[in-house]
């Protein structure tokens, strides 16, 4: 085992899998000369060279048009966006195109992208550049979108999502980049569609993804001080949802709080709540609660940003109310 950072075992997966395979290169802004906005792709022009670490213009429509072409002819590209906040220059063709072009074709054309890039609020980056979109691409049919919480499974899922046959939205977080933890030596990958439980418990089960499940964690170590048990899930991806493994955890806890980073309307929460109702109803003692951002663009100013996102008071106080204690 060796421990590195989030960023690190991004470039790690990126380049043990374009050396298992010629068909796998990197474009974006900054990924080559300057090494990656965030340094996630540290030394791979000097290990791969332009013709597979490229450089590209700030023309986010073009070059994931250009990673779509690509994967239509038989490569397996990693778009990276600085942000998916600019994602949406290119949602055309990452949903007009390479969601639908299997479908399309009859399953003649296969489209084996990666879109990667950072997600959400990251501190004081105001309105424009603190969004999440991980709701609106898991609508898509046709895409796979895998939010990863912390290295382990950012490197296990990355390398997996490579070697994916669809278009994958693999979403980061700036403020995990730096994230430590002990990284298996030996070659591993963490399957797609799978969700994971980071704690046992039985009073309540808590589901969350990628940066949130730090504060469901923690709002779970604090209940445990109170004596409420909390079972702790981290879907890891949102499209497909590994549904089966929360059926399984609310029978046994009769009660759901999920913890997620978005507006509330038409949110990953939203689904999660209608299909425990739908397919664990008889097992409930509580309906489901939420823990989403406020209803409101995100402000700049630090008081408003942590008034607007979810965080680990919050967290408690919805366990709390599905367990009708004060």
């Amino acid at each position: 085992m060796v421990e590195k950072q989030f960023r690190e075992v991004i470039k790690d997966a990126m380049s043990e899998e374009m050396r298992r395979d010629a068909n796998v290169f990197l474009m974006g802004e900054e990924v080559a000369e300057y090494n990656g906005a965030y340094k996630a792709s540290q030394g791979m022009l000097d290990e791969f060279g332009p013709e597979r670490v490229l450089d590209t213009p700030i023309s986010e429509l073009g070059f994931a048009g250009l990673g779509v072409g690509a994967a239509m002819k038989g490569l397996r590209p990693i778009i990276e966006f600085m942000t998916f906040n600019f994602s949406l220059v290119a949602i055309d063709q990452v949903i007009n195109s390479a969601a639908k072009m299997y479908s399309m074709s009859g399953g003649q054309v296969s489209v084996p992208i990666v879109f990667r890039g950072p997600t959400g609020n990251a501190g004081q980056l105001a309105a424009q550049h603190s969004q999440n979109f991980e709701n609106w691409y898991a609508n898509t049919a046709g895409l796979k979108v895998v939010v990863p919480s912390n290295p382990y499974d950012a490197k296990g899922l990355l390398k997996a999502s490579i070697r994916d046959d669809d278009p994958v939205i693999f979403m980061e977080s700036e403020l995990m980049y730096g994230d430590k933890m002990d990284i298996p030596e030996d070659e591993y990958l963490v399957p797609i569609g799978v969700a994971d439980i980071t704690r046992q418990g039985n009073d309540v089960t808590i589901v969350s993804f990628g940066k949130m499940m730090k504060v469901a964690n923690e709002a779970a170590e604090e209940l445990a001080k109170d004596g409420i048990e909390a079972e702790v899930i981290d879907l890891r991806t949102v499209r497909p949802i590994d549904y089966a493994t929360l059926v399984e955890s609310v029978k046994k806890t009769n009660r759901m709080v999920v913890v997620e980073e978005a507006w509330p309307l038409a949110s990953i929460s939203s689904e999660l709540a209608y299909h425990i109702q739908r397919y664990a109803f008889d097992y409930m003692d509580a309906p489901v609660q939420r823990v989403t951002n406020r209803d409101v663009p995100l402000a700049y100013a630090p008081t408003l940003i942590e008034a607007v996102l979810p965080n680990v008071k919050r967290t408690i106080d919805a366990v709390k109310s599905v367990m009708y204690v004060k």
